[in-house]
């Protein structure tokens, strides 16, 4: 599971999906479906033999989606301090196993200062969602561009997908993160890793057999971090590759590292041609909404914990 930088971000979100998945089919009693993946910090790396712990809690509910907030510990099993990796939000949808159609959940009341913390914290992320999916909508990915690309094809095979027959939200999480860490470690010449993803939307399930493509494409650089935008598409092989349709996009930053792990410059990427250079200024406009939209936190700062 591990490199020698540590699990990689995209087994992370995969191991944050399966939690989230578990505690949303307690919560709603049916299947579910990943809907979204959100506000993803990675706080630092998770070193290979550490013992792991995902905590996953629902914060909030409407109709028929569950709002569950993640947090990924770990621990050197010789020391037993749990201390963060990594937390996120992730929406899960409820669905009528015989029609497939969204079905109510049972109402989450909050009973708690806490509970009534996060309930909060969820409810602050609901009108920033809205204004970054309005920006994503405006823009287009198929012109001319010179921007550092990664696209790689492959079928969907049983082993990826859950026991309602689609594939697991957290495999194609990680899809996504070894097409952009590939990308960005082709472009800068070193290891990368993942830092901050600012989600990650799911538009329609994928099922075995189908024909995927993942297509990943630098937007912008800063002094550190690359910005990706990552599209993945799929549909029935034997229409062809130009009949994919979106079933996935996700906006992920990475940056690279050295052997010791210490953050390196970023090399500049210079966007050439008309849609480069729309894009470099979309990553720029996402920056700037969750400035002014300034969510609340969904985790507080804690002391870390001793196993036991």
């Amino acid at each position: 599971m591990a490199g020698s930088h540590g699990v990689g971000g995209g087994r992370v979100l995969e191991w944050i999906d399966k939690a989230a998945y578990g505690c949303a089919v307690q919560w709603s009693g049916t299947y579910c479906v990943t809907a979204y993946v959100g506000h993803i910090h990675f706080t630092r790396p998770i070193p290979s033999g550490h013992m792991v712990e995902v905590r996953s809690r629902i914060a909030m509910t409407g109709r028929s989606s569950m709002h569950i907030v993640n947090e990924v510990l770990s621990a050197d099993p010789r020391e037993g301090v749990f201390t963060r990796a990594c937390d996120c939000l992730v929406i899960f949808v409820a669905k009528d196993a015989a029609t497939g159609k969204s079905t109510e959940v049972p109402k989450f009341t909050p009973t708690t200062d806490e509970e009534r913390r996060l309930e909060d914290a969820a409810k602050s992320r609901i009108e920033l969602r809205s204004a970054i999916e309005e920006e994503m909508c405006k823009q287009t990915y198929s012109g001319p561009s010179n921007a550092p690309r990664l696209i790689t094809r492959f079928l969907a095979k049983p082993t990826d997908v859950n026991w309602g027959g689609k594939v697991h939200g957290g495999t194609a999480m990680e899809w996504i993160d070894e097409a952009a860490a590939a990308c960005t470690q082709e472009w800068s010449g070193e290891h990368t890793v993942a830092v901050y993803a600012g989600g990650i939307r799911f538009y329609k399930p994928i099922q075995i057999g189908d024909l995927i493509e993942v297509d990943a494409r630098m937007m912008r650089t800063d002094s550190r971090s690359m910005q990706m935008s990552v599209h993945v598409r799929s549909g029935n092989p034997r229409e062809g590759r130009t009949n994919l349709t979106e079933a996935i996009h996700a906006t992920i930053s990475y940056i690279a590292v050295d052997i010791d792990g210490n953050p390196l410059a970023a090399r500049q990427f210079e966007p050439i041609t008309e849609e480069d250079v729309r894009l470099a200024g979309h990553a720029q406009t996402l920056r700037g909404l969750r400035a002014k939209y300034a969510p609340k936190p969904l985790i507080v700062n804690r002391l870390s914990q001793r196993i036991g």
